[in-house]
């Protein structure tokens, strides 16, 4: 089904809402691992999941809160046509909402949220940053709690756990298509 939404609308639409760099950054970096993903699952409907990794967040600045985000956001999104996997999968991301993940889309956007924030934060602290980042690498830092301290490390394993997919592949795959977006982000 496809999403009335271009990857360019969904931008447009994320920079009417979000005017923090970092938060911009890290819905590119998300979109990136949804697309390879979808390269992988989906095919025919890699711009659709790119949709869906731009928006997941889209509201979060305005709408911080628990009983908001992402609530108002896909209500929005809701109005503007956008269809209802993508919705849920928005919803699904956050797992307080109490949206079952039931899709292929769902589960890749909840497994690769808090791992693209952890990958960027991996590679800002080393000298040749994504060039020579591995999933090795990221593994040994997901297991020091006191860096990147926000991430939720049970949200990583429980993604890895609901995709049913290797740990090392998952987390290369995260690190190659965000290296593969770096530039364009100046990351």
């Amino acid at each position: 089904m496809p999403s009335p939404f271009t990857p360019d609308q969904a931008r447009a639409l994320m920079h009417e809402w979000v005017a923090s760099p970092a938060l911009r950054i890290h819905m590119e970096c998300v979109a990136a691992c949804m697309a390879a993903y979808a390269r992988l699952l989906a095919p025919q409907e890699i711009e659709r999941w790119i949709v869906c990794g731009l928006l997941h967040d889209f509201d979060y600045e305005k709408h911080p809160s628990r009983e908001e985000h992402p609530f108002v956001g896909v209500r929005h999104l809701e109005s503007l046509g956008i269809d209802e996997e993508v919705r849920n999968s928005i919803l699904g991301h956050a797992e307080y909402s109490g949206t079952p993940r039931k899709t292929a889309m769902a589960r890749v956007l909840f497994a690769v949220d808090e791992l693209a924030g952890f990958i960027v934060a991996c590679a800002k602290v080393r000298p040749n940053g994504f060039a020579d980042l591995e999933a090795k690498s990221v593994k040994k830092k997901l297991k020091d709690k006191a860096f990147a301290a926000a991430v939720s490390r049970s949200d990583i394993e429980q993604g890895i756990v609901e995709l049913g997919v290797d740990r090392d592949e998952h987390i290369q795959r995260c690190i190659d298509a965000i290296a593969a977006a770096a530039p364009r982000l100046g990351l």
